[in-house]
């Protein structure tokens, strides 16, 4: 099988996610819970409307190979995509609850723990394999955001538990292949609107929108919402979970380089040692797929 294309579906999705820093810093008079709520949202009015209007033939077809299934298979995977809502809603609404009342570092560093779980539970729930080497790689990481952390351990919990709920949510995608991703996608990002709705019910809309809010909420939801997510949970079909995983830093760095060359803010030390750290520990844990790519086509090249 030939990763490539799953490898820059990844990579696409969280490079695209690394850059969100930047349009959201024009977005910040108004409050984090208005952003996630118009940006749910809008994200599951646009996949509806894509799939019953512009995508019917793969909406029959998944139909018709969903109602071919067995009883069973048909509760699992309605189990599996209602369950994957429920961890993104979850997700999404401790990320917005921890940067409001906790704090923003908390949520940063949560993209920095959430590979290190995902492999971890990889490993653990998918039974997939990890080299000596990338078990190295993960000890590395947890290093550097220990170091991150330090003289703030509430933080870190805060962390861990937005990250925990990412990364079982990416488990789980590899156990959910059966039907078309952009339709599992729009079923689970339906679901978990509808599970945050009495929230966005109770909350007290305040601030005025503007056309330049509802059209950068748009841009949100169609470029850093609906493609990274639909790359994300495609790169799954090809890539094991603890890889996919990996591939998150990619997020915390760019926003790392963001922040210093682009919005000019001052690095610590620490902080520079810690994503050395982090970026050491990515080049580590590819170099096992790297080393059998390699071998791959020299076999090939001898066939």
């Amino acid at each position: 099988m030939n990763a490539t294309k799953y490898y820059l579906a990844v990579i696409s999705a969280f490079t695209i996610w690394g850059f969100f820093s930047v349009i959201l810093k024009s977005l910040d008079s108004f409050p984090a819970f208005d952003i996630l709520s118009y940006r749910s949202v809008f994200s599951a009015a646009i996949m509806l409307v894509i799939t019953l209007f512009l995508r019917p033939k793969a909406l029959k077809e998944n139909k018709a190979l969903f109602m071919s299934f067995t009883k069973k298979v048909k509760y699992r995977i309605i189990g599996i995509n209602m369950l994957s809502g429920l961890f993104l809603a979850l997700n999404w609404y401790i990320f917005i609850y921890v940067m409001n009342n906790v704090s923003v570092k908390a949520t940063s560093l949560a993209y920095l723990i959430c590979p290190i779980l995902t492999m971890v539970l990889a490993y653990l729930i998918l039974k997939e394999k990890l080299f000596k080497l990338q078990w190295f790689s993960v000890i590395l990481s947890f290093v550097g955001c220990l170091l991150l952390s330090l003289g703030n351990f509430m933080d870190l919990f805060y962390s861990m538990v937005i990250a925990f709920s990412y990364a079982i949510y990416l488990v789980m995608q590899r156990k959910n292949q059966e039907l078309g991703r952009f339709l599992v996608l729009t079923a689970q990002i339906c679901f978990a609107v509808v599970l945050l709705f009495p929230f966005f019910m109770t909350y007290e809309f305040n601030t005025v929108k503007t056309s330049i809010f509802y059209g950068t909420i748009l841009l949100i939801a169609v470029v850093f919402t609906i493609i990274p997510m639909y790359l994300n949970i495609y790169a799954l079909k090809g890539l094991p979970s603890s890889v996919v995983g990996v591939f998150i830093y990619l997020n915390p760095i760019i926003n790392f380089f963001l922040a210093i060359f682009y919005f000019h803010e001052e690095i610590t030390l620490l902080q520079g040692l810690s994503y050395l750290l982090i970026i050491i520990s990515i080049v580590i844990f590819n170099i096992p797929a790297l080393k059998n790519r390699i071998h791959r086509r020299r076999a090939a090249h001898i066939q």
